[in-house]
């Protein structure tokens, strides 16, 4: 027996039961057992409860942005979720984006973060080509926080500007009201490009009754001002009526049943093999210790289709390594950071999740063959960031590495980012990170992100705060020194944990080792509705 294997098995398994266990209490929502029977008493389900009804019995589903708000608004009780469940999964058989309000959060009022997440949703939506289904039941914009949801660019208002987008490019969008809609979120159901509004339950309207006397004197019910009845046979706002919940969900998945297909982008697809090597193993392969070497071709075999890969320039740029392959059947370009310690041609010792000029200079040209040839990107990010150091800077490391980012940034293809590791300064922009808008991005339990690691900014702040009291003649004693070195540690260390960047959608989703395969799948049969029509091109170049 393996003994670290061991070590690192029981670890790796740690982390990822207590991210289950968090994202178990995080799927409450707002619910205590006296929300849940209001719900009830209303006839009414959940939002989870709404999404599960509606996607296909069986068929696998992705929840986006779970995590998204946690540990966020503590002061008035927080917003878990967001106050949003986002879904990609099967309606009818046809893949479709979800948005569905959690009405137990703040009676689904929308936070900075809800805004953030219904954006990312609709970008889903957007890049891929795939209908995106509304399931309405919210109060509306956040009062105390409208400062940080209403005007801005990527704000509120962000979210009906890309109504209008979307519909002009022919995204389908379908609508159900299913609580509350009001103020400017009134004009969703009625841009989308068909809606439905469930009888009694629900309504909508721009202001409610009692704003609306204290604004005109006049008195009138919600049901009345803006009920099911009174836009389904009166302004004519919504075009279904629905009896209740259930039956609103099976209108939606009538409605998309009748879609017709449309073009796809071509990329190609086998039939499936599964990995060479069990693809549990990863749990003992990937060391507990961030900063420790492992192959990263031990990670590649067990995320790809048996004996599917061809690695390109093996011997040259290794601490990247790059190669054609394939997951789930489809055909893949794989990018992964090399964590082994590695020699080059010339003897230099070369170290593991490093960037240099070579492998920089290679994985460029890799980029470039997949966009010419109409295969989507995988990056595997296991990264501390590129070298440094007079021998670096005298070979032109940044030249070579902003080629690098060139390519990624104006690759057409689709991209598909895995954090498994470290992510830590520009490595993060050079392998895809979220502002390089990978199609999807997700995190294992242990990843990190961060300028740098924990240590190196501790070490680097302290010394800034040395030279500080230098300049006034005071010194720091090593108690105090001690003191100020762990609690900058400290700050990093959480600030780079995945829960912290999953809370602010810089990921999708922290996932299970073993569901790579299946998020990877299923993002290019999503991406796979999206023909790619533009050229690449990377611009100028430094050579």
């Amino acid at each position: 027996m393996n003994l670290e294997f061991e070590k690192n098995k029981d670890h790796n398994k740690l982390l990822l039961s207590e991210i289950n266990q968090l994202f178990s209490k995080i799927k409450l929502g707002g619910l205590s057992r006296k929300d849940n029977l209001k719900i009830k008493s209303q006839a009414k389900m959940t939002a989870r409860e709404r999404i599960n009804f509606l996607i296909d019995d069986k068929s696998p589903h992705y929840e986006i942005g779970g995590f998204a708000g946690y540990e966020m608004y503590e002061d008035v009780g927080g917003c878990p979720s967001a106050g949003v469940v986002v879904v990609i999964g099967y309606v009818s058989g046809k893949l479709c984006v979800i948005v569905a309000n959690d009405s137990s959060v703040k009676a689904g009022s929308w936070f900075p973060i809800t805004a953030k997440k219904n954006l990312r949703a609709q970008e889903i939506s957007i890049e891929n080509k795939i209908p995106i289904i509304y399931l309405v039941d919210s109060a509306g914009v956040y009062l105390p926080m409208q400062d940080e949801i209403f005007p801005d660019k990527y704000h509120f208002g962000r979210i009906f500007r890309n109504n209008a987008k979307m519909s002009s490019d022919g995204i389908v969008q379908i609508a159900a009201v299913m609580g509350s809609c009001v103020a400017g979120g009134a004009y969703l159901p009625i841009m989308s490009d068909e809606s439905i509004i469930v009888n009694k339950t629900a309504s909508i309207f721009l202001a409610g009754s009692y704003l609306v006397k204290a604004a005109i004197g006049e008195e009138i019910d919600n049901e009345t001002l803006g009920g099911a009845s009174t836009h389904s046979e009166i302004s004519g706002i919504t075009d279904h009526k629905a009896s209740d919940d259930k039956d609103a969900l099976n209108k939606i998945r009538s409605l998309i049943s009748k879609i017709g297909s449309s073009q796809n982008a071509g990329f190609n697809r086998v039939k499936a093999e599964k990995p060479n090597k069990a693809i549990d193993e990863i749990y003992g392969i990937l060391p507990r210790d961030k900063t420790k070497p492992y192959s990263s071709i031990d990670i590649i075999e067990r995320l790809i289709d048996e004996n599917s890969f061809d690695q390109y320039k093996a011997d040259y740029g290794k601490t990247i390594i790059t190669g054609y392959a394939r997951i789930d059947g489809w055909a893949v370009g794989i990018i992964c950071n090399q964590r082994e310690m590695v020699k080059n041609k010339k003897g230099e010792i070369q170290y593991g999740g490093v960037i240099y000029s070579d492998s920089a200079d290679k994985a460029t040209r890799f980029i470039a063959n997949c966009n010419q040839r109409k295969i989507p990107l995988v990056f595997l990010q296991d990264v501390t960031g590129f070298m440094v150091g007079s021998n670096a800077e005298h070979g032109g490391i940044i030249k070579d590495g902003a080629k690098m980012v060139n390519a990624v940034a104006n690759s057409v293809v689709p991209k598909f980012t895995v954090i498994i590791g470290n992510s830590f300064g520009a490595g993060n922009y050079a392998m895809c990170g979220k502002a390089f808008d990978p199609r999807l991005i997700v995190s294992w339990p242990g990843a990190k992100q961060a300028v740098m690691g924990g240590e190196q900014a501790a070490k680097v702040i302290l010394q800034m705060e040395k030279s500080k009291l230098k300049k006034i003649n005071k010194k720091i004693n090593s108690k105090t020194e001690k003191e100020l070195h762990d609690k900058i540690k400290a700050k990093y260390e959480y600030q780079s944990n995945p829960t912290y960047a999953a809370s602010r959608l810089w990921i999708d989703a922290i996932i299970d080792p073993v569901e790579t395969r299946k998020w990877i799948s299923m993002g290019i049969e999503m991406a796979n509705h999206s023909p790619v029509n533009k050229k690449f091109n990377m611009g100028i170049l430094q050579v």
